[in-house]
């Protein structure tokens, strides 16, 4: 094996001659020019330079050589050059004398080690000499700060706990939970069947939160494909695999750092990624599709689901330590069967909204139409009120909903043949019903105790034990 071939002396001439042609061209070529050393000290400046001194504060050369970069020099990028080793080729600097365009090159010994820093004044005024360019960056950079603004409000959070409608005593017990929950940082399960309005009460809880003004990330889990959840959670590093984006992509937890991330229907998460969500919950910190580096984030997680997760675990579906994570504030959101009190104001809500969006005329409820939605068992909830109320409002041209006008929606049997039967109930047998689910609510919002149900409900004891015994 030879050694390679030593550079001729007169190579070693040529260098010197370019390194010294190289220091002259941008000598001339700059508006100014200094040197600091391997200690962040101004060593030389030259006959450019010498003119911002007094702009700097500087009367005489000899009270700016020698004195620490950052001192001289405000808002100078030359110490972090010097410690990073890596140039900066073109900048703006801001200070006393003005804004100007500048170059910062690091300089090296034949080891390769950082022994000062070059730094140059490429323009001065830039205002007026790059007025095209700077023109342009300024509409570029108002651009992407548009872009930020309307990113923020997507994943800003879009319902508070005014949003969550009723005043039944389940209503009231779910939102003091909740407002509870909102206090701290722990994570929060949401359990309810589907349209109970889980995915509204997690925006509540991050708007209450200390994190209200970070993003707030949402994440169905039943609507996202198993193959792509890995990658949608925690990212892919740049050119993990074939096709993957060179700049790699943030995941949701990325994407939540400092907000709340809530995962819907985490019922559906696969087995085989749910130990790496353990831990990404456990030690705060998430590796990237194909990386081989962790990243600490801070995410408040909150989940819900419409499953029952205990028979998912002894069914071997669901990991327990998983599910212990999960459970540290438990909220259960009632159906609406539980709580018909609520039904007339979320009616009116829903039938507002549904005017906004569509342009519809404002449709009411008469007596009639509400005694008929309150008889119904309502297995789709809000959500399947929303689209009832919806339906009724498109079929007809009456400014107020009558029963008939429910009874007739003939895409859904069961809730037209539900309502119209509904219609014909006596008023003091809705009543007693009605009495007796918020009674049911009362207990099961006040787990038993019959002190507590009774203030829910406005009433004495004595009153509730009568209508309790009444009951039987």
């Amino acid at each position: 094996m030879t050694d390679k071939p030593a550079l001729p002396s007169d190579g070693d001439s040529i260098l010197k001659l370019a390194a010294r042609s190289m220091f002259d061209l941008f000598s001339s070529m700059a508006e100014g020019m200094m040197l600091v050393d391997r200690s962040g000290r101004v060593v030389w400046i030259n006959d450019g330079y010498r003119r911002f001194l007094p702009a700097l504060g500087f009367a005489h050369e000899e009270d700016f050589i020698g004195r620490p970069i950052e001192e001289v020099v405000p808002n100078t990028q030359m110490r972090h050059v010097l410690e990073s080793g890596k140039p900066i080729l073109i900048d703006l600097l801001t200070n006393k004398a003005g804004t100007f365009v500048v170059s910062r090159i690091p300089l090296r010994d034949d080891a390769g080690e950082v022994i000062g820093v070059l730094g140059m004044v490429l323009f001065d005024h830039p205002e007026t000499t790059l007025q095209p360019l700077i023109g342009k960056f300024a509409s570029l950079q108002r651009e992407l700060d548009d872009a930020r603004k309307a990113l923020a409000e997507q994943r800003r959070a879009k319902y508070t706990f005014a949003s969550f409608i009723g005043s039944s005593p389940a209503a009231i017990e779910v939102k003091r939970q909740a407002r509870r929950a909102a206090q701290g940082d722990s994570t929060v399960l949401l359990l309810g069947e589907t349209g109970t309005g889980k995915e509204l009460l997690a925006h509540a809880i991050h708007a209450g939160s200390a994190r209200a003004n970070k993003p707030f990330v949402s994440v169905n889990l039943a609507a996202l494909p198993e193959t792509l959840l890995e990658a949608e959670f925690f990212g892919v590093a740049p050119g993990a695999f074939t096709g993957a984006d060179r700049k790699g992509r943030d995941g949701r937890f990325k994407l939540a750092d400092g907000g709340t991330l809530f995962l819907d229907e985490i019922g559906d998460m696969p087995l085989s990624l749910q130990a790496k969500l353990l831990r990404a919950l456990q030690e705060q910190e998430i590796e990237p599709l194909g990386s081989t580096r962790m990243f600490k984030v801070d995410v408040r997680l909150v989940a819900a689901t419409s499953r029952d997760l205990k028979s998912m675990i002894a069914e071997g579906t669901f990991r327990e330590d998983l599910y212990y994570r999960l459970n540290v504030l438990q909220i259960r959101l009632p159906p609406l069967r539980e709580r018909l009190t609520d039904l007339e104001a979320l009616a009116e809500s829903l039938l507002e909204s549904i005017a906004l969006r569509s342009g519809m005329p404002l449709r009411e409820l008469t007596a009639s139409a509400l005694s008929a939605l309150m008889s119904y068992a309502w297995p789709g909830n809000v959500r399947e009120l929303r689209n009832t109320l919806e339906q009724a409002a498109m079929l007809t041209d009456h400014a107020r909903l009558s029963a008939e006008d429910f009874a007739g929606l003939k895409g859904n049997d069961p809730v037209a043949s539900s309502l119209a039967a509904s219609v014909l109930r006596p008023l003091p047998q809705m009543i007693a019903e009605l009495e007796r689910r918020s009674i049911q609510s009362a207990l099961e919002a006040s787990k038993g105790n019959k002190v507590s149900a009774a203030r829910m409900l406005g009433i004495s004891r004595a009153t509730l034990y009568e209508k309790l015994a009444g009951m039987k």
